[in-house]
């Protein structure tokens, strides 16, 4: 059982969104604590992305809430008079200043929030929360997840944790964070470095992650220092940070919509890391790879495929690029066919690596994504009916 580190603690209850499961989660300090945000780009972006933009202006929040399985976004003013409401409720029974309060939504697009069903749970919203279960918090913010996904670190040197919880399976392409995630510690650290630091990681994990190319409208991730533990040094806080980040990263892509495979996808000797990233983007976002994958076939042609369709990258030259399956080299080195078989029994395991080293420099990026299975399309053929 993981707790939430020191100077947090939640609520968590069901208000009628979701029919048996918990939907609806508040984290909160005693006081307004630094604070940061990284959230979608997407253009149809809804009221919990605009809210928590505008209340981070000053890099402090007191409080978190996450309405699960209704985005609440594409509802014009009404949807954002909805949301300010939400949270103008959550500021009155935590007895704080509404722009103290960060909102995150997740679920069906189009449609409104259950505005009396929320009503009554901001009722039983305690004064004082009393909880600090970090797993009850990860359960209450899932949708489609099949697992809670929790992570934790403790920030070398000192008494200080990082712990995060995340959701997150499908529609899953950061274009800057990606799905809900909410990170906190109780190490001490001024707000602006919380600020440059959050999002240095954020986009070494949550923003190499990929399970279908679909940019949601209502990604969040946001982290909050409670400062209880005192300070840490930020390195460590900062390397605490990525491996609570990356953990999350990798449960989000093991639990993908139908995935039964990992796929990581690391490529070397690039030119910058934009273009390594680039690349083991257009790799672990291939259906071809992705079907590949889950039919433990080691159709090295298919990445060959994604290396070359990224056509602005000139200085790529088909001669100078080495792929492997694992460490198993089949380009331009090509196996047998017993080394074949081998390396498809290699991909019937729950995760496979692709290696590709461009020839180009020497910069480096790591992505994961999972396997194209049918159970990703009758999860989203049905997924509102």
């Amino acid at each position: 059982m993981t707790s939430l580190p020191s100077g947090f603690r939640c609520h968590v209850a069901n208000i009628g969104i979701k029919d048996d499961t918990d939907d609806f989660v508040v984290i909160t300090t005693d006081h307004p604590v630094p604070a940061a945000g990284v959230f979608t780009r997407s253009r149809f972006s809804g009221p919990s992305v605009a809210i928590s933009r505008e209340h981070l202006a000053d890099h402090r929040a007191r409080a978190m809430v996450v309405v699960s399985k209704n985005a609440n976004v594409a509802n014009g003013p009404t949807g954002l008079d909805d949301a300010r409401t939400l949270v103008t409720g959550v500021a009155a029974r935590l007895g704080c200043d509404p722009s103290d309060v960060l909102v995150a939504s997740t679920g069906v697009i189009g449609r409104r929030y259950p505005m009396e069903r929320i009503r009554i749970g901001l009722a039983s919203l305690p004064a004082t929360p009393s909880a600090t279960s970090a797993d009850s918090a990860a359960l209450g913010i899932m949708t489609t997840d099949t697992v809670p996904k929790v992570a934790e670190a403790l920030v070398e040197g000192s008494t200080a944790r990082v712990v995060g919880i995340a959701k997150g399976v499908g529609m899953i392409e950061p274009d800057m964070a990606t799905m809900i995630a909410v990170v906190l510690t109780d190490a001490d650290i001024p707000a602006d470095e919380l600020d440059t630091m959050f999002r240095r990681v954020v986009d070494r994990t949550f923003n190499c992650v990929s399970i279908d190319t679909d940019t949601s409208t209502s990604d969040t991730a946001v982290v909050l220092a409670s400062g209880v533990a005192g300070p840490a040094d930020p390195v460590a806080v900062e390397r605490a940070f990525d491996e609570v980040c990356l953990a999350l990263t990798k449960m989000i892509a093991t639990d993908g919509e139908g995935a039964e495979t990992l796929i990581e996808v690391l490529v070397d000797r690039a030119r910058d890391r934009a273009q390594a990233k680039r690349v083991a983007k257009a790799i672990v976002n291939s259906p071809l790879v992705k079907t590949a994958v889950h039919g433990a076939d080691p159709n090295w042609g298919r990445v060959a495929m994604a290396v070359g369709k990224c056509s602005d990258d000139t200085d790529i030259d088909p001669d100078h690029v080495v792929i492997r399956f694992g460490t198993t080299e089949v380009y331009p080195e090509q196996v047998d066919e017993t080394g074949l078989s081998d390396l498809s029994d290699y991909m019937s395991g729950d995760e496979v690596t692709i290696h590709v080293s461009l020839g180009t420099g020497s910069a480096t990026a790591t992505v994961w994504g999972c396997d194209l299975t049918d159970g990703y399309i009758r999860i989203n053929a049905d997924y509102t009916t």
